[in-house]
């Protein structure tokens, strides 16, 4: 599933082809992938609407339009947005066509997971799943007092605290793993159990991690693509994800995985205490 440094790349190739562009017409060929606003039709709203700006908020992109409405979009596991300059042809996992005045905006989903919401913009903090988001990892206001008080309470490990969209906004398993290893924490420990200075290196590793990911565009292994079809290429600094029963790159160790609560972590069981 895209995270936040591969929605947010997204978010910025798309802004350069999308902005001020018109939808001139849409075509849902899957349609179960597009939702309009209670009685009113998808296609309907974006026919003829402006492109006005595009936001990230976690892992869901939101492309806002004129007239007050919006698009809410969650890629889920395997979604595209895909910009083509000249119209082309339908793909085996094209579900929808936004025709432009600009060329053409294709969403792919080989699982058929990912969602695309038309709402008014007013609404758009109501959606579920946005409206109980935690604070965004990468703003000035995400501070080690923050994450400590998003943590304090939770009786789960730190790595599922940290997966729970609710405490922080944007993290996966990718940079979830990534950003332990970083601060030399175990993903076992409980999620309450953090120190000052241990919150303060968690913190400063996760947005670390996460900048990082951002400068790579994101992390590819087999469906992540940008809007111009590129892959990442963070995929090449990962220190733990996906390198289990590899040397640890700091103490050369053996990586090891775990389930913990019903995701895999990765991690150096040496290093990460």
């Amino acid at each position: 599933m895209p995270e936040l440094p591969e929605v947010e790349t997204i978010r910025r190739t798309l802004a350069g082809h999308l902005t001020d562009a018109r939808v001139t017409g849409v075509r849902l060929i899957w349609p179960g992938a597009f939702q309009g606003w209670g009685e009113l039709d998808f296609a309907g709203i974006l026919t003829g609407k402006r492109i006005q700006g595009l936001e990230r908020r976690g892992k869901y992109l939101l492309i806002h339009l004129d007239e007050g409405w919006s698009l809410v979009a969650h890629m889920r596991m395997t979604g595209r947005l895909l910009y083509f300059s000249a119209s082309q042809e339908i793909g085996p996992h094209t579900r929808g066509v936004f025709e432009l005045n600009q060329g053409e905006l294709h969403f792919q989903d080989v699982r058929k997971f990912g969602r695309i919401l038309a709402v008014p913009s007013a609404a758009v903090n109501e959606v579920r799943g946005l409206a109980a988001l935690g604070p965004e990892p990468l703003e000035q206001e995400f501070t080690p007092d923050v994450l400590r008080n998003r943590l304090r309470g939770k009786k789960t490990c730190l790595k599922s605290a940290l997966l729970d969209q609710r405490v922080l906004a944007g993290l996966g398993n990718i940079y979830t793993d990534e950003a332990l290893f970083r601060a030399r924490l175990s993903p076992e420990r409980p999620a309450a159990s953090l120190e000052r200075e241990e919150a303060e290196k968690l913190t400063a590793a996760i947005k670390e991690v996460l900048k990082a990911g951002i400068e790579a565009q994101g992390t590819s292994f087999r469906d992540y693509r940008d809007a111009n079809g590129r892959k990442g290429e963070f995929q090449r600094s990962l220190q733990v994800y996906g390198r289990q029963g590899q040397l640890c790159t700091a103490c050369g160790g053996i990586l090891v995985s775990k389930r913990l609560g019903g995701r895999t972590a990765v991690f150096c069981p040496a290093c990460q205490v």
